[in-house]
């Protein structure tokens, strides 16, 4: 088991003005990266000369890339300071954005977007900074204001895209992003000081590429499973790889003295359980952002559809985003007054509550809207609420590492209900004319689908052991 080193600490030091809003533009950076593509999605076979089956690695590659480096980044933010390691995911964000800018044809365009995956640790990486330079009374709004911004980056940041990609060339859409990245960097540069808390000692490697195959033979089947069919060979056969290499992976981790992962803080009830509840989490929010925009998207032949163009449907779902920042302040009087666990349930049980309107209530478009923005509430509390159970169970020379892994932990969830979501979906349409879209019945499996998510990750939650007081400070 690893031995806690941190780098000797002389002196209190003032929080740097400034810190937070600095830390959030990142988030809002590297959230924007999610949603970049989704807009181009109907046109990139044609603008890359490829098939549309290939085309799907502009979104697959960013997954990978994000759920395989965001613990590697947060070790080597332990390590070598979170600091630095918050510059190198923005510089990915700054690489990825140019090489895609400048793209012409696939292979281009699925290195950028590895790239811009990459960053995805600058967020965990955000939250263990506060961690470190603030103090206790300030920790919980911080880390709810720093969570909101997953949300308000990818609400905001699908209208927006989608907007670009309308009225101008697409490859703007990647050189604006490129400019966000240097503008994230420079005010890091200017406002964040590096940690003086750290774990140093020998990167392990081994870990690493273990963690690596592991993540990529669970969530490459995972996203491409309907595409090779669930019940192909080379489906069947790299999940059965990802338990393999899971359990070697895990017995060697348990052996080293400096793991990767360590599994042993890992296993500690707090964390384990709040880590499974956020597999349970990311699958609940993510069946909105899939059906949300189709049900307003689709022909109102089908007496169901709106119509809506992509961006006025994603105008209309960008509110979600904006209650999820407005609810920080409450998330964090919900933490400071009874403690993170009541926080993440409560946001929980919001989200269900507004899948269950949409359930029973999909008739008009402000529908749609209201249980958006029910939904982006609770995930605006459940967000703010797993990196504070988190923080508050592990050391301090730890926080970058576990909360890199918790976000892996939504990122599994998401990656999971998009593959579940995908294939509802698919296998319920109605044909339109020519067109066959998503039927009615599909969507309200998937509203159902997220409904019974929430209840598996209130359950979780309510398993999670009340926190010590001080937990986020503790040394």
């Amino acid at each position: 088991m690893a031995v806690e080193t941190p780098v000797p600490v002389t002196a209190e030091r003032p929080a740097p003005r400034g810190l937070v809003a600095v830390l959030s533009l990142c988030g809002i950076v590297v959230a924007l990266m999610q949603t970049l593509v989704i807009p181009l999605l109907p046109q990139l076979p044609h603008l890359l000369g490829t098939s549309v089956e290939n085309a799907s690695w502009a979104v697959t590659a960013t997954l990978l890339a994000a759920a395989v480096l965001t613990p590697i980044s947060g070790r080597l933010g332990d390590m070598f300071g979170k600091r630095r390691m918050l510059l190198v995911s923005l510089g990915a964000v700054v690489a990825g954005s140019l090489v895609c800018a400048l793209a012409e044809s696939l292979l281009p365009m699925i290195a950028g977007r590895a790239l811009q995956g990459a960053a995805t640790g600058a967020i965990p990486l955000g939250i263990a900074i506060l961690r470190d330079e603030l103090p206790p009374r300030r920790i919980a709004g911080a880390m709810a204001t720093i969570s909101a911004t997953l949300g308000v980056g990818g609400a905001v940041g699908f209208p927006v895209a989608a907007a670009i990609a309308q009225i101008a060339d697409w490859h703007m859409l990647f050189a604006a992003a490129a400019g966000f990245g240097l503008l994230g960097i420079a005010m890091v540069l200017k406002v964040i000081p590096e940690s003086p808390h750290r774990n140093p000692g020998r990167f392990d490697v081994v870990g690493a590429i273990g963690l690596s195959v592991t993540l990529t033979l669970l969530l490459l089947p995972v996203t491409k499973g309907g595409t090779w069919g669930w019940s192909n060979p080379l489906t069947l056969g790299m999940f059965a790889g990802a338990a393999g290499a899971a359990l070697v992976w895990g017995y060697y981790e348990l052996r080293t003295a400096r793991p990767l992962v360590n599994l042993r803080i890992s296993a500690r009830r707090p964390v384990l359980l709040t880590n499974l509840a956020s597999v349970a989490v990311g699958f609940a929010i993510y069946g909105q952002m899939l059906a949300f925009p189709q049900l307003l998207m689709a022909p109102t032949e089908t007496g169901y559809g709106f119509g809506l163009s992509m961006v006025t449907a994603g105008v209309l779902i960008a509110p979600g985003g904006i209650v999820m920042m407005a609810l920080s302040p409450v998330s964090a009087r919900i933490t400071g007054s009874h403690g993170p666990r009541v926080t993440l349930a409560s946001g929980v049980v919001v989200v269900g509550a507004g899948y269950v309107l949409v359930y029973v209530a999909y008739t008009e478009i402000w529908h749609i809207v209201v249980a958006g923005m029910i939904i982006g509430a609770g995930i605006g509390l459940a967000y703010a609420a797993m990196p504070a159970l988190i923080m508050g169970a592990v050391p301090l020379s730890e926080t970058a590492a576990a909360s890199s892994l918790n976000t892996l932990m939504r990122s599994i969830g998401t990656s999971t209900s998009a593959a579940v979501v995908s294939v509802v979906l698919a296998a319920m349409t109605t044909t339109v004319g020519t067109y066959t879209v998503p039927a009615l019945d599909g969507f309200r499996a998937t509203f159902l689908l997220s409904i019974a998510a929430s209840a598996v990750a209130l359950a979780l939650t309510a398993a999670v052991p009340r926190a010590r007081p001080g937990g986020l400070n503790r040394r």
